[in-house]
């Protein structure tokens, strides 16, 4: 253990881990978003769908983020809920050009918030409305209307429009949801 690793740990200046479930349905961009936050030097050149989920790991001054970044397929969504007990924080990608399946984007969510590990936490919730870099992109407000987002109660949750392809709003977001996570780990 070097010099700074002991001043780090006598000041208790580690890093907490948090783990953060990135949930959403196929083709929304959850495998983008969350290349994206990754340092410049560990991103890939091509995105592939993700089947089951994928594990990825990075770090911030602040966090260690453990972040399962979950298939959105048909088949795989009943994974979820095996991961919600162990999360800190969610990320909920929702593909904002994608009318046709908003109504599918509802009830996902309404099965994630009445679900007994989330329903009766404090977990925060991230919604990510990606593709605003595209033509005929829902807003905001009407985002927030659709999934009655407003109804969200004893949750703290942020609504952050952004683009995986450029990277617009993605710091906003995760600055947002970093916060969250350091709040409630200083309760416990």
């Amino acid at each position: 253990m070097g010099f700074l690793d002991k001043l780090i740990a006598r000041l208790r200046l580690r890093r907490k881990n948090a783990n953060v479930l990135c949930l959403g349905l196929d083709n929304s961009g959850k495998s983008t978003i969350i290349d994206r936050l990754k340092p410049a030097s560990a991103q890939v050149q091509e995105v592939t769908p993700t089947i089951g989920f994928n594990v990825v790991k990075f770090s911030t001054v602040s966090l260690n983020f453990t972040v399962l970044d979950m298939s959105g397929q048909g088949r795989y969504r009943y994974l979820w809920e095996q991961y919600y007990k162990d999360a800190h924080a969610i990320i909920f990608v929702i593909d904002s050009v994608d009318k046709q399946r908003i109504s599918v984007v509802k009830e996902e969510l309404g099965n994630l918030l009445i679900h007994p590990d989330v329903k009766h936490r404090q977990i925060p919730i991230l919604f990510l409305a990606n593709k605003i870099d595209l033509k005929d992109v829902m807003p905001s407000d009407m985002l927030t209307q659709i999934l009655k987002l407003n109804n969200i109660q004893k949750k703290r949750w942020y609504l952050c429009p952004c683009s995986a392809l450029t990277g617009e709003g993605l710091q906003e977001g995760m600055e947002w949801l970093q916060d969250c996570i350091i709040e409630e780990m200083k309760r416990k």
